[in-house]
């Protein structure tokens, strides 16, 4: 029986040739190869955004929709993180820190100088990241239900709320099932999909197990090792009400931190996914603030 995500693929990657983005592939250090999609001709009188993909998915199938809607007013740059897609390493390290300097290389290698970098769940942190070592580079940050970081003292009560001993549990089913459940959380309301689709989802979506575990297990870092840096770009926070993995408080909560510098929407009826659960909305909120962020006349649009 034919997969249908792999069945999927050719016509998505078809789909982006159109749009004017396609594949390649820099090695942007020794034995660590980034696949990135690009503009096939980046225009310089467009402005650059770069979206981060979380960790269940590689870059173009999670922010497909989003490139769609965007890559003709913007010159689009969706990487595929390590480990992800067509990203891989042979270097240990698994830190956000040594993700995003790769990231920083990949995106120079490409010429790119200046951006804005939206980033959903994990891709929110390596966005966070990036604004804080790359200031010249990233010029505003978009992050979708993620955090900075994610203390241990975070990690253990959202791990809590949602019945999951580890993270690795919770983003790495290894089962139909388990990933239908990983869905559901992720979820404001799961609507019906044939178990095939989960199946199928699962032959093809998991593969470098053992070194995501490991990035899942360095993404969260004692509570003492973290002060929120005092970021020189706007943040703006967009987020499914809600969400049951990183509940909607902790934004507001983010949000008062930041000050004045901060911005948050709330998505109406959306939880985790909620860029896949309602993408037309998200779509909506996410010109409003690229057009805050590059249009002479900020349209006008309320924050929570």
């Amino acid at each position: 029986m034919v997969n249908i995500i792999k069945l999927y693929k050719p016509l998505l990657r078809a789909a982006m040739k159109v749009a004017g983005v396609r594949p390649q592939k820099i090695e942007v250090e020794p034995g660590t190869i980034m696949n990135f999609w690009a503009p096939t001709r980046p225009q310089n009188n467009k402005n650059a955004i770069v979206f981060l993909h979380g960790f269940v998915g590689d870059g173009m199938l999670t922010w497909q929709l989003q490139v769609l809607a965007l890559a003709r007013k913007y010159n689009v740059y969706v990487p595929d993180l390590l480990f992800f897609g067509g990203s891989t390493t042979d270097d240990s390290r698994r830190t956000v820190d040594f993700h995003t300097e790769c990231l920083a290389k990949g995106l120079a290698a490409l010429g790119l100088r200046r951006c804005t970098v939206v980033g959903f769940s994990y891709g929110g942190a390596m966005a966070f990241k990036l604004a804080e070592s790359r200031p010249e580079l990233v010029e505003s940050v978009v992050a979708t239900c993620f955090l900075p970081v994610v203390t241990e003292s975070i990690s253990k009560e959202c791990l809590g709320q949602m019945g999951f001993p580890t993270w690795s549990e919770f983003l790495l089913p290894n089962s139909a099932s388990c990933m239908k459940k990983m869905f559901e959380v992720g979820s404001y309301e799961l609507p019906r999909i044939p178990i095939r689709v989960f199946k199928d989802a699962l032959e093809v979506m998991f593969d470098h197990r053992k070194e995501r575990a490991e990035l899942l297990e360095a993404m969260v870092i004692p509570d003492k090792d973290f002060n929120l840096p005092a970021y020189s770009q706007r943040i703006h926070l967009v987020w499914g009400k809600d969400d049951k993995v990183l509940s909607v408080e902790r934004a507001r909560e983010l949000k008062e931190k930041l000050g004045n510098k901060a911005t948050l929407q709330c998505i109406e009826k959306a939880g985790h996914i909620a860029l896949i659960e309602r993408p037309f909305v998200f779509n909506r909120c996410l010109k409003r603030i690229l057009a805050s962020i590059y249009d002479e006349r900020s349209p006008d649009f309320s924050y929570e």
